[in-house]
């Protein structure tokens, strides 16, 4: 038996997220498809954790268990050439057994995009969420250096899902303004809750449009009450960018 790992790059757009469901279109589905194709054997695609609905990835990283002659050279080529032009597997490599892509995870790096300029954009329009109202952004940079650290993140956690704890540590933070209107912001951290960089990215606009403080964000995260936060940001301008271990 060995165990590949792979590391992805994906447009989630028409993809209904990473988990294989019944129904709908899936990341894991189809990649896990592909192998089955090239194997002829039904594995199990193990990812570093779930992006939902319309949400993307530069890093995505995965792992599945088979006992095959076909090499890692192989499967990048003929995985490649299996799923679709959305989906790109940029690394495969043997690993050690006991590698396992989700609980062996140390950090990961998500960046969210957003537009803020008069008029939208054309061509990455599926790539960033446009706001036509100036943002503050100092406000919004320094509203980010409250959820730097370990806190209970309650009040950013989605609603209907439940964890033994949601406790996370956020490593590093920061915003940064690109060409033609485009704000980087980036999240690294040890874990993170079901649309927590969505629900903080919501409530950092907040802040950046004026309706409340930059210290206000430290008394949203010591309230637990996910009432208090912002809006959840739309699932196109998030992306996982990097998966450490």
């Amino acid at each position: 038996m060995k165990n590949f790992k792979l590391i992805i790059e994906y447009d989630g757009t028409f993809f209904h997220g990473w988990q294989k469901q019944k129904e709908d279109r899936t990341l894991q589905e189809e990649i896990e498809k592909a192998i089955r194709i090239m194997t002829g054997k039904k594995i199990v695609l193990t990812a570093s954790g779930r992006t939902d609905a319309g949400v993307h990835a530069l890093g995505q990283t995965a792992n599945f268990l088979c006992d095959t002659k076909i090499t890692p050279e192989a499967f990048l080529r003929g995985l490649n050439s299996l799923t679709s032009t959305e989906i790109v597997i940029k690394e495969c490599v043997l690993v050690d057994n006991d590698f396992h892509a989700r609980y062996n995870v140390k950090s990961k790096t998500y960046m969210y995009r957003i537009l803020n300029r008069p008029v939208p954009g054309a061509l990455f329009r599926q790539y960033a969420w446009f706001i036509p109202k100036k943002l503050d952004i100092d406000a919004m940079d320094a509203a980010m250096l409250h959820i730097i650290g370990t806190h209970d993140f309650k009040a950013f956690e989605g609603a209907g899902s439940p964890r033994s704890s949601t406790v996370r540590t956020i490593t590093s933070a920061g915003l940064e303004q690109l060409e033609h209107g485009y704000i980087s912001l980036e999240f690294k951290g040890n874990g993170f809750l079901r649309f927590m960089v969505r629900n903080i990215t919501g409530t950092l606009v907040d802040v950046g449009l004026g309706k409340i403080c930059p210290d206000d964000l430290m008394g949203i995260l010591n309230s637990k009450d996910r009432s208090l936060a912002g809006t959840t940001a739309p699932p196109q301008g998030l992306c996982l960018m990097k998966v450490e271990y």
